[in-house]
């Protein structure tokens, strides 16, 4: 195992975890899954309980599936997925900054998560161990590609947004 292995470890350990607490979060932190579901209400998204659910279900998943290295492209991609959601919905029109709720955070962890698509999980990862590693331009491809066309159906067929008179 080399310094390469450990960083990849290290990079998803460190997402896989962050995303298993948002995910947390969402579901017992704050508002719970009710103040959740009023926030993805607010951001124009119909079917706010089902959202949160939905949410926690992405986030605790695709971090348990970073940290393990398993389906890693695939993992990447829900990750990807979400934190696109959120930066255009919930950040975008903040500007940069994470300290005025901008899209810095959630630009960083999409971009990592794409990286870790296109390097791979590295040795110490189940996909390693069962060769099933999809590394490369493929599995850029996945983590990326994947995340726009879910994001895209998610928004098509659940984001109402509210008329300027509203």
């Amino acid at each position: 195992m080399g310094a390469e292995d450990v960083a990849l470890l290290m990079l998803r350990v460190t997402l896989g975890g962050t995303m298993i607490m948002h995910g947390v979060n969402h579901w017992v932190g704050g508002g719970r899954i009710e103040g959740t579901a009023r926030w993805f209400s607010g951001l124009g998204l119909r079917h706010g309980v089902a959202q949160a659910w939905l949410s926690v279900a992405t986030e605790i998943g695709a971090g348990v599936l970073l940290i393990l290295g398993l389906v890693t492209p695939l993992a990447a991609a829900a990750v990807v997925s979400v934190m696109l959601v959120a930066g255009l919905l919930a950040h975008r029109t903040n500007g940069f900054f994470v300290f005025k709720d901008g899209y810095e955070y959630v630009m960083v962890l999409a971009v990592v998560a794409a990286v870790i698509g296109v390097i791979g999980p590295g040795q110490v990862s189940i996909d390693h161990a069962a060769g099933l590693v999809v590394d490369g331009w493929a599995g850029g491809a996945v983590a990326v590609g994947a995340a726009i066309a879910l994001t895209a159906v998610l928004l098509a067929l659940t984001w109402r947004p509210r008329a300027a008179s509203e």
